[in-house]
């Protein structure tokens, strides 16, 4: 993929079917990259991109063949699976038929009821389409602007032909909260499972966020929470450590249940109760390591005692609940249940071609075997999602209870793990043949490959978007505000086919507007927020769609500069959740003292010699602090002794935070605390203990989620927040 300077593709290479192939679904044939470098996707990404796609396009006949059934399906089809409706005002759909036909439409709302509003047919000159010597003609329905909001069947017959498609009718953008018109909101961010209790079992859990939430509101009075995603993880240890790379985005991680917070644990019997007891004691020690969380010693133990809570059952009116939970779910709960059902009894999923992830699938006889031959395992796992949904529920409840204006911000995940449940059950929602990842940059040379397999957006279209409406949903169950992490992904995904490098890919796009559509749509209903990650190169036209839609993005303190010179904090967009850092970077106190520099030389992470990275990022380090004098928010004299005036500086990053115009802002417990150390260092996985850093002072001791709001350092940055 060479470098060049034109900064479009030629007549002649726009003329070649493969290219025109690519254009007319989506897949891009050229890209500019982050220094506004140019570049061609050469014809092999294309083919292998294409096939994951299942488009053909392994030669020129077969490309050929290729465009003619796309088009010939795109010409012939009734109407679309998908059509976009904008609440409040009238939209278009586009229809094919004879020359003479007149299309009949009716519309059965989300709640089963007929829309009894006008329909109407633009009538006009029909443009016609030669498809296998028949003519096909292209009219449009109008949509009335009073269509309600919901998820609706259009049912559209023409002749003899009849096709119905999934109405998706949302509001044109998320209003903001009242208490964000005109001023803003904020609160605290953290990685649930490094705060720990005396009643934590060495990981933070469901219990431990709802008393997080309720204490912030009480004593800190911030009005949410943003934490690390929940999504499901594995049944047996090891647990895979980053909340990123998850099973299923559709499920909760039932590993942060907390066994005593259930109805069941108090009326266990005297024997049972002792043994969970004891079970719990084994495990306390863990709370008071500063040094690591060992989630699979957790698990190993809280796994044991929620069998023991599962055998003894359930009242009448909890195992109603359950029954309930279960026919909500549908079929949808059977994916994750059996799937680890199998990794169970069967073992971890591997890459080997004997392995029961690539051997059988939903519909294998040995499947239903295993099913059949144990139906409590299998309950128990459907058991355990109902308990993790419940407790997370409960935490926001709580949270809302207390007085606070969002509560919980969920974090949505990019993708998924390639041999998890959501794949495994559901191969036809996936590319299959290609993983997402991010084009070469400035910081990571090769590009990156994140092993996830994307949905597939013709799939997509086809099922009216379900998946993706489930998924939204779900999260706005149990949270007054959703982060979607690289919120670009909804516009286009950068593709790597199987075998090739990350440098070898292209963008496939997605439709965004639909997308954006059901955040507005899930977000409106629940009275919700939607943040979207939009850190690094995003396009122009990106920016303005989420404007458009009411999604925040995000501002970062140390990111906010241009050219090494940092835009003051009044500058800011508003539209943002504004935070000093990320989990990608060293918390305040380390970053100020050069923690990314020194861990990145340690791990051999660095393309160049240190000396370089220290000089660049030492010119960062005074820039910004200079922007921060010259603003007013730290005193010039803090600057001759620096790690005397730690403390001061932190205070001074906090208050350029506070001088923003951005609607949500959000301080992060790690530098409350005086914590030191990264929770994340890209590009490792397990050269560093990566979202395994329990939570401590600057010292290295644990603080436990008893002392942490009362914390005299903590409440230094909440009276700046406050103020």
């Amino acid at each position: 993929m060479g470098t060049m300077t034109e900064q479009t593709e030629n007549a002649t290479r726009l003329a070649r079917p493969l290219i025109r192939l690519a254009k007319l679904v989506g897949v891009a044939t050229s890209y500019v990259g982050m220094s506004h470098d140019y570049h061609e996707i050469e014809d092999d990404v294309l083919v292998a991109v294409l096939k994951a796609l299942g488009i053909d396009a392994s030669n020129d006949e077969a490309i050929n063949q290729s465009i003619t059934s796309i088009k010939s399906e795109r010409e012939t089809r009734v109407v679309a699976p998908t059509v976009l409706h904008i609440v409040g005002k009238e939209s278009k759909v586009e229809v094919h038929g004879g020359m003479f036909d007149v299309p009949e439409a009716s519309i059965t709302l989300e709640n089963g009821k007929q829309f009894t509003g006008k329909i109407s047919h633009e009538g006009g000159e029909k443009i016609a389409h030669e498809i296998d010597s028949s003519f096909f003609f292209t009219s449009y329905l109008v949509l009335p602007a009073d269509l309600p909001e919901g998820y609706h069947t259009l049912e559209v017959t023409v002749g003899n032909e009849a096709e119905t498609a999934t109405v998706i009718s949302a509001p044109e953008k998320i209003e903001l909260l009242d208490d964000m018109k005109n001023g803003s909101l904020w609160g605290w961010m953290s990685q649930l499972y490094s705060i720990r209790s005396k009643g934590s079992w060495g990981v933070g859990d469901f219990e431990d966020l709802k008393t997080m939430l309720v204490e912030a509101k009480k004593k800190t009075g911030s009005d949410f929470m943003l934490i690390n995603p929940m999504h499901a993880a594995e049944p047996v240890p090891p647990l895979t450590p980053s909340p990123y790379l998850p099973i299923s985005r559709r499920f909760i991680n039932f590993s942060y249940i907390r066994p005593e917070s259930m109805p069941e644990y108090l009326t266990l019997s005297h024997e049972d109760r002792a043994e969970v007891d004891a079970l719990h004691e084994q495990v306390e020690s863990l709370n008071d390591d500063a040094r690591l969380i060992d989630r699979d010693a957790m698990w190993r133990v809280k796994k044991h005692a929620l069998w023991v809570i599962y055998k003894a059952g359930r009242t009448k009116a909890r195992q109603a609940e359950f029954d309930r939970y279960l026919a909500e779910c549908g079929d949808e709960i059977e994916s994750y249940a059996t799937w680890c059902l199998c990794y169970d009894k069967w073992g971890a999923p591997s890459d080997d071609a004997d392995n029961w992830v690539r051997k059988y699938n939903r519909d294998s006889e040995e499947v239903a075997q295993l099913r059949e031959k144990f139906p409590d395992t299998l309950e128990f796992y459907r058991w355990l999602e109902w308990v993790a949904t419940d407790q997370l529920h409960a935490a926001q409840q709580a949270a809302r209870k207390a007085g606070m204006k969002i509560g919980i911000v969920a974090d949505m995940a990019v993708g998924v793990h390639p041999a998890g449940s959501d794949v495994w059950w559901n191969p036809e929602r996936f590319a299959k043949g290609a993983t997402v990842g991010a084009p070469p940059d400035m910081f990571n040379q090769q590009g990156q490959d994140w092993s996830q397999p994307p949905l597939n957006p013709i799939a997509l279209e086809q099922t009216g978007f379900k998946v993706y409406r489930d998924m939204v949903h779900d999260m706005f169950a149990n949270a007054g505000a959703v982060r979607i992490d690289h919120i670009l992904g909804l516009f286009r995904l950068w593709w790597i086919p199987e075998g090739k490098p990350a440098t070898d890919g292209t963008y496939v796009h997605y439709d965004s507007d639909v997308m954006l559509g059901i955040l507005a749509l899930e977000a409106s209903r629940a009275g919700g927020v939607v943040v979207g990650e939009d850190l690094g190169v995003v396009p122009a036209y990106v920016s303005k769609s989420l404007s458009e839609h009411g999604i925040l993005g995000c501002a970062v303190e140390w990111f906010e500069q241009m050219d090494g010179v940092f835009r003051t904090p009044k500058d800011w967009r508003p539209y943002a959740l504004a935070s000093v850092n990320t989990h990608d970077m060293p918390p305040a106190a380390g970053y100020l003292e050069y923690g990314h520099v020194k861990l990145r030389e340690q791990l051999g992470l660095l393309s160049g010699p240190v000396e370089e990275f220290q000089k660049s990022a030492t010119a960062e380090h005074n820039a910004m602090l200079n922007m921060l004098v010259e603003e007013g928010y730290l005193d010039k004299a803090a600057l001759d002794d620096e790690a005397a005036n730690e403390n001061e500086i932190v205070d001074a990053l906090y208050r350029g935070l506070k001088g923003s115009p951005c609607k949500l802002m959000a301080a992060s417990i790690v530098d409350a605390v005086g914590e030191k150390r990264t929770q994340n260092q890209p590009g490792t996985n397990n050269e560093y203990p990566n979202w395994r850093i329990p939570l401590a002072d600057g010292e290295g001791n644990v603080v436990p989620l008893e002392k942490l709001f009362d914390e005299p350092r903590l409440q230094e940055i909440t009276a700046i927040m406050r103020g």
